[in-house]
């Protein structure tokens, strides 16, 4: 059996001298050929042309006295003349012909690099692997005299799904030929898979320059010219008890397969969107089948659990242990289906397994970036530009050996880095992160600025850690970027480039305001001091012109004028729609960051709205005890401990784990729940926008045995609190609307060893509700009772 390991010899020795391709020839087997290998070519000569300006010819024979390029997928090609170095493959004798092998040799000596396949479509990995070690520039392309490299990918299935779609955040306002180069792109670092989604979401949008259904066609045309699989994700969005909406869909899935020059999987995901029980699917999918085989006999049909119930899952394994269908490809994993671990041991061998991984959000999702900063979550949102080279490598290889490889959930180019490390992963899973984004660095920005860039895209995920305000570094990531900028001014059009350079200073303004800010709020808090001096309504007045300082007099205008430059040009290199109103966005969840630049990073909003409201109650005494409240909120005795719940800022007694990835997906570490309320624009008080359900614990050390403690909840629903370990609430339970508080006394005897653990039970009736409705905990105060 072939290990799964990445089988490779790269011998590049630090001394090694170079053999210039500027004049070099490619030679291509004569007579028709395959078409990744015809377009293996074709890439090679184009690819090199536009990183040095440098035409190179191409032949069928073999040229006398020249620098050559030799690309075959075939062990002999008598035209040449020569035997060709195949080498042996490490346990076969002889080169055997596996799909995706190649071996990329460099011979100094007859001044050949040699570029094999072991077919035709290892011939454009040899060609990806060329690009991205070639020591290029403006009239230069040399290559290491030493690189031999043989390799063949660990799994099977390598994959990303572009979905052609109005929810997009960009690529639906891609051009045919902007879909080409992206995908030729991918295959730099051994992807063999695109998905597309042919029919979910026809909602119009401006930005879209060709049809659905042409853009389909197109898709499956581009895959076939570089022997890729094309798949496509067709979710089942209506009711399958609906025979007519049932044989529409039939017709629609027939016609379009009609329409494809090749198609490798239909992909129907249990739910997400779709709400069809697996009794209904399972039929519905044997008529796919139907339609589908007469057209791509080689084409099968995959399933996702996602939805499924306890019953329903039991329903398919077994239909699928006993029926045997032919027609199914295997499962794939995703987003609320059934643990990883469980799909596969469940699934019987003869049936593949594929993960689903969304690489695109940064919250509310799948794989939420641990502990995130409030500040970014509320500017740069849920589907923002969003490196994150280190976390996506330890999910892939924590899952990955349970499958046969990923096509990943992406819904535009902002995750182009996460795709990268998942398809150097996919071909080898023990690859360095590093040596992949390194190249991935050479060959889109150049050899000249890889390794800086490449530290500045790690950079960029770090900015992302620990509390924005003590994060020091991401004045660090900026200055990098921007000594970049000035060393590569070249690059000041490409859109990777662009990314990068704008998240740089994105971060830096968030951080700035959120300092600035912050501090306003606290200037605020200390003028509503003054409430026993002066009328009520001139100190409220007095707050909200401090408060709003951060609009009259902003901080650090110029990186926020250079962040709507770069957005800008994004939109017009690659079609990134960082605004509604401005670039067309699907929504304000959709990549919108630029909306979201100027959202208050303090409770300005809150504030003023309560303001209004103390205004208008209509005795003094009121008035004067909910300021108070409002002033006092975090703090409401001299000795009282605060822990905004989901804040890494503000939680000093939460017990969390965010520095270290452990244990993604259904076993992953309680985090919190960085809420979306009105669009965006909520102008509640920020503790109540990021909520857990539950800590893994609130602990405090060194307390007095001798002092009386409140402990005090705010949150959703209902609290169920536990003091080590022992239930102290009492029944029937009440329930909380947000922004209201409960208070539990704490019994002496839990103070006896100075130290409480606060935990909270999960209620057990709320099963049936949407997760948006569970009992979750905002914020906890430990309360002393000291006479001040």
């Amino acid at each position: 059996m072939k290990s799964l390991l990445w089988t490779a010899t790269l011998l590049i020795t630090l001394s090694a001298q170079c053999l210039d391709l500027r004049e070099a020839i490619v030679v291509v087997r004569p007579g028709e050929l395959p078409n990744a290998e015809a377009a293996a070519a074709t890439v090679l000569v184009e690819e090199i042309e536009k990183r040095t300006g440098i035409h190179l010819e191409t032949a069928d024979q073999w040229p006398d006295g020249k620098t050559v390029i030799a690309i075959s997928s075939e062990p002999t090609v008598p035209a040449w003349g020569r035997e060709l170095p195949v080498g042996a493959w490490p346990g076969e004798p002889d080169w055997a012909p596996v799909e995706d092998k190649y071996r990329l040799f460099v011979d100094p000596r007859n001044k050949v690099v040699w570029l094999m396949g072991g077919r035709a479509r290892g011939t454009l990995y040899a060609v990806g692997a060329l690009l991205r070690k070639l020591d290029w520039a403006a009239d230069k392309a040399n290559i290491p005299d030493t690189l031999d490299v043989t390799t063949e990918p660990t799994y099977p299935i390598r994959g990303h799904q572009l979905g052609f779609r109005t929810q997009a955040n960009s690529w639906d306002a891609w051009t045919v030929e902007q879909f080409d180069q992206y995908i030729r792109e991918l295959t730099f670092f051994g992807i063999n898979s695109i998905e597309n989604i042919p029919f979910q979401d026809d909602r119009p949008t401006p930005v879209m320059k060709v049809g659905r259904v042409e853009m389909n066609r197109a898709m499956s045309r581009i895959c076939a010219r570089y022997g890729l699989d094309y798949w496509v994700w067709t979710p089942a969005d209506y009711d399958l008890k609906d025979p007519e909406a049932r044989a529409k869909a039939l017709d629609e899935h027939e016609a379009f397969y009609k329409d494809c020059e090749t198609l490798s999987a239909v992909f129907f995901p249990g739910g997400d969107p779709g709400d069809n029980p697996a009794e209904l699917v399972v039929p519905f999918l044997e008529d796919i089948a139907k339609r589908l085989l007469p057209v791509h006999p080689d084409a099968r049909v995959w399933l996702s659990l996602q939805h499924f119930n306890k019953a329903e899952i039991e329903y398919v394994i077994d239909y699928i242990k006993t029926e045997k269908p032919t027609w199914l490809g295997g499962l794939v994993a995703g987003p609320s289906a059934p643990p990883v671990p469980i799909t596969r041991n469940l699934l019987p061998p003869e049936y593949q397994y594929r993960l689903y991984p969304d690489i695109t959000h940064n919250k509310i999702c799948q794989y939420p970036v641990p502990w995130w900063d409030q500040a970014y979550a509320l500017t740069l949102g849920r589907e923002a530009i969003n490196p994150r080279p280190a976390h996506y490598a330890y999910i892939h290889n924590w899952f990955a050996g349970y499958s046969d490889g990923f096509i990943t959930y992406s819904d535009g180019v902002h995750d182009d880095v996460n795709k990268t490390i998942y398809s150097g992963l996919g071909w080898d899973r023990y690859g360095d992160i590093h040596d992949i984004l390194n190249d991935y660095c050479r060959v889109f920005f150049g050899p000249d600025v890889a390794e800086a860039a490449t530290d500045g895209i790690f950079a960029l995920e770090k900015n992302w850690e620990g509390p924005l305000k003590n994060n020091a570094g991401v004045e660090g990531t900026l200055l990098l970027w921007q000594n970049l900028e000035k060393a590569a001014p070249h690059l000041e059009g490409n859109w990777r480039w662009q990314m990068n350079l704008v998240r740089a200073y994105y971060d830096a303004y968030i951080r700035h305001r959120l300092l600035n800010e912050t501090r306003l709020e606290q200037e605020a808090y200390t003028v509503l001091d003054q409430w026993r001096e002066r009328k009520m309504g001139d100190i409220m007045a007095e707050a909200m012109t401090v408060l709003n300082k951060a609009v009259d007099e902003p901080v650090s205008p110029e990186l926020r004028a250079r962040i709507f430059e770069l957005c800008e040009k994004l939109y017009l290199s690659i079609g990134l729609q960082t605004s509604v109103e401005k670039y067309h966005a699907s929504g304000a969840e959709r990549g919108a960051f630029l909306d979201f630049v100027d959202y208050p990073l303090n409770n300005r909003w809150w504030l003023e709205d309560e303001f209004k409201k103390i205004a208008a109650l209509k005795s003094d005494s009121a008035k004067i005890d909910r300021l108070i409240a409002i002033r006092d909120w975090t703090k409401p005795s001299c000795d009282a401990y605060y822990d905004d719940i989901g804040n890494p800022a503000n939680s000093p007694h939460v017990k969390r784990s965010e520095f270290v990835f452990t244990e993604p997906g259904e076993e992953a570490h309680p985090e919190p729940i960085l809420w979306w309320w009105d669009e965006g624009m909520s102008r509640e008080r920020l503790s109540w926008q990021v909520t857990m359900n539950y800590p893994e614990a609130v602990v405090y050390e060194g307390l007095d045995p001798g002092w009386i403690y409140t402990i005090r909840c705010s949150g959703y629903g209902k609290m169920l609190l536990h003091i080590d370990g022992e239930p102290v609430y009492e029944t029937p339970v009440r329930s909380l609307e947000m922004g209201e508080v409960q208070d539990f006394e704490v019994p002496k005897r839990f103070l006896e060893d100075r130290k409480l653990v606060l935990t909270w039970e999960r209620p057990t009736d709320e099963g049936h509700l949407n997760w948006r409705y569970h009992s979750r905990l905002a914020e906890v105060w430990l309360i002393e009772e000291c006479g001040c």
